[in-house]
């Protein structure tokens, strides 16, 4: 907020009709030890102009890269310029959720042909209104298939998102469920021996990453006869949403329920989000999936109108009924999902092939380099891991030369030293990988 234009009378006014004399008042019920008895040890404060000045200053150190080389979770992706045009309408961009459905034609016409081109991207038979994130949706699809199925067993490829996982720990973790995680094998697929002797009676949900953390494509058709043969859910999560322009949908490859990240689509790159959370399944959760769903239907007098249907939120309906504690949308999000696939159309197959071969070159010519060597041998997208002789080197003299470089595995995976996870998209030319190459070369 720029300016606070609340006067003296007015925090009176507001004090008055809460019944406190002070604002001081308002913590009452925070015990004494917990609250600060003093006034915090800081510089006298500075006039507007100044403290503008010191913030530009400060912005001004943040040095953005002219060449992005990481992935991991968030993508950088062109986006057409009708996507801000759109989005940035004050009939959406101010309209936080249609509370009030019927009278919200626009924004529910919006909702429900982004849900028509998620359910077609993804082979499934409905789609929702969006969620928070790709992390929270896939932690959704793991609570709702064990309360569809009465289970508490939850297995994960490790070979998913690391922070995905955390999430879903945490939700386990409230739901009373036991995760166990699958490993990968020497291709950077799912090992599925060790998946067969992980599923059992009460596992409800297998969670599968295609393309995975790693970028390897997974055989999800592999997968499913395992998972349905114990009776339970195969969930199909993804990071990287463009890939699902060129890869056989989930649901054509016996996927229950499919979860991720749709920040890729007309979404820009920002710290912390906002994201979009993708959900998706087939119609046996039509009544049971968490968010919104906006229908089509037609009014008194036979003209097509859109409708808010089968509310399951806790804000429709009795708390103890709701199927899951979301209880906003990404919906603006949404709206620039739905005009970035719009106005792509079919050529979002081209543009996701155009990803996969600017990442095959960049793979090409580091493995050029001595030293460097490939950490898995599957089928990757547009992201790929190599191991090469110094990481952290390598990633300072990229960022010395104004290149983002790759992410550093050795955090999260022990078993890959030396390991880079990096990414290339169609904002890259062949210059630019070249020149990414070059910086590094011994």
């Amino acid at each position: 907020m720029d300016y606070s234009p609340h006067t003296a009378e007015d925090r009176k006014t507001m004090m008055d009709a809460v019944g406190i004399a002070a604002i001081e008042d308002l913590f009452g019920d925070i015990p004494e030890r917990w609250r600060l008895s003093r006034l915090l040890d800081l510089p006298p404060a500075l006039s507007e102009q100044e403290a503008f000045t010191q913030m530009k200053a400060l912005s001004e150190r943040n040095r953005l890269p002219d060449i992005t080389l990481t992935g991991a979770g968030a993508y950088r992706h062109y986006i057409p310029a009708v996507v801000g045009h759109l989005t940035q309408r004050s009939e959406f961009s101010t309209a936080y959720t249609p509370y009030q459905a019927e009278i919200s034609q626009g924004i529910l016409q919006a909702v429900y042909e982004y849900q028509t081109m998620i359910a077609r991207l993804t082979g499934m038979q409905v789609a929702n209104a969006s969620m928070y994130d790709g992390a929270s949706a896939t932690a959704e699809a793991a609570v709702l298939s064990a309360r569809t199925l009465g289970r508490t067993g939850v297995v994960v490829a490790r070979s998913v998102h690391p922070a995905y996982r955390q999430v879903l720990r945490t939700y386990a973790w409230a739901n009373g469920l036991a995760v166990e995680e699958a490993p990968f094998t020497g291709d950077g697929r799912l090992d599925r021996e060790a998946l067969a002797a992980a599923v059992r009676e009460s596992t409800a949900a297998v969670i599968v990453q295609s393309p995975n953390y790693f970028g390897v494509v997974e055989d999800l058709a592999a997968v499913a006869p395992l998972v349905h043969a114990a009776g339970a859910h195969l969930v199909h999560c993804f990071t990287e949403a463009t890939s699902l322009g060129l890869l056989k949908p989930a649901g054509a490859m016996g996927a229950d329920l499919c979860a991720g990240e749709g920040q890729a689509f007309g979404n820009p790159v920002s710290y912390g989000g906002p994201y979009l959370g993708i959900f998706a399944a087939t119609e046996t959760f039509l009544r049971k999936i968490p968010g919104r769903l906006a229908g089509a239907t037609v009014d008194r007098d036979g003209r097509r109108a859109f409708v808010l249907t089968l509310q399951t939120r806790e804000q429709h309906i009795r708390r103890e009924k709701a199927t899951s504690n979301i209880c906003s949308n990404e919906a603006l999000c949404a709206l620039a999902a739905a005009v970035y696939l719009a106005c792509l159309g079919k050529n979002l197959k081209p543009l996701a092939e155009l990803n996969a071969a600017k990442a095959g070159y960049l793979r090409r010519r580091l493995l050029d380099l001595p030293g460097w060597a490939p950490a898995f041998s599957g089928p990757v997208y547009n992201e790929f891991i190599l191991r090469c002789p110094d990481p952290e080197g390598v990633n300072a003299r990229w960022a010395e030369a104004g290149i983002s470089g790759g992410v550093s595995l050795a955090g999260d995976y022990p078993e890959l030293p030396g390991a880079l996870l990096l990414c290339a998209t169609e904002l890259l030319t062949r210059e630019d990988l070249d020149r990414a190459v070059d910086v590094i070369r011994p």
